[in-house]
């Protein structure tokens, strides 16, 4: 019996449910990251004793499974695009957004999906634009492909976030920090390429280079995408 499928003990003195137990480790994560997260620490915050959570889940992994999908929650659109583009498009900014939000979810992205009932309706949501446009095994390669990049994209953009805190240096300062360094590395001639683009390059913010990747790949699953022949 999955996670999904097994029902919540009855109600004792303290009132306790799923519901309130993965808000409260939300909260935990939100204010300090999964490494804030454990059994003893939600029970600490609901007032209630560890051993009583383990009426409602099992393990660490479990509550973390229970967390992704009530934030997955607020990836899903109200209204679902008839386009196929913009639908992932509008898929891959609210989880951008969403990790935003919840930092630690980057954390979370990529691995086994999650079989709860929001992380079902989000791949249903990425899936069912495409349906009808080509074989299903180009539709999964291409939902895979999309999510694969915005996936790496928040990872990074959720990394540099934690490199400016736990430095104290804003992009901007750490590049001037580094920036004799890098500039005689650059002078040996070792590295035109690279030398070429810190000296020739458009820094972009965060949100534009996102999107711009975005739209590229989208563009390279278009290319893939034929409908089936009569």
């Amino acid at each position: 019996m999955t996670l999904w499928d097994r029902p919540e003990p009855p109600t004792r003195p303290v009132p306790l449910d799923r519901e309130r137990i993965v808000a409260a480790a939300i909260a935990l994560a939100d204010e300090g990251g999964l490494e804030a997260v454990s059994l003893r620490k939600v029970a600490a915050r609901l007032n209630a004793g560890p051993m009583r959570l383990y009426g409602y889940i099992s393990t660490k992994p479990e509550l973390f499974d229970l967390m992704v999908d009530e934030v997955q929650a607020e990836i899903l659109p109200e209204e679902q695009p008839g386009d196929w583009r913009e639908a992932l498009r509008i898929l891959a900014h609210r989880t951008r957004q969403a990790a935003l939000r919840h930092e630690w979810l980057a954390d979370l992205l990529g691995g086994r999906p999650t079989l709860g009932p929001n992380g079902l309706a989000v791949t249903e949501a990425m899936l069912a634009p495409l349906e009808g446009l080509t074989d299903i095994d180009t539709v999964l390669r291409a939902v895979e492909t999309v999510s694969a990049y915005y996936t790496g994209a928040i990872r990074r953009e959720i990394a540099n976030l934690r490199a400016e805190r736990a430095t104290g240096l804003s992009k901007r300062d750490w590049q001037r920090a580094s920036g004799p360094h890098v500039t005689r590395m650059l002078a040996t001639g070792h590295f035109p390429a690279l030398a070429k683009a810190v000296y020739d390059g458009t820094d972009v913010e965060a949100e534009t280079s996102f999107a711009t990747g975005l739209d590229w790949v989208l563009d390279a699953v278009a290319a893939k995408l034929t409908r089936p022949p009569a």
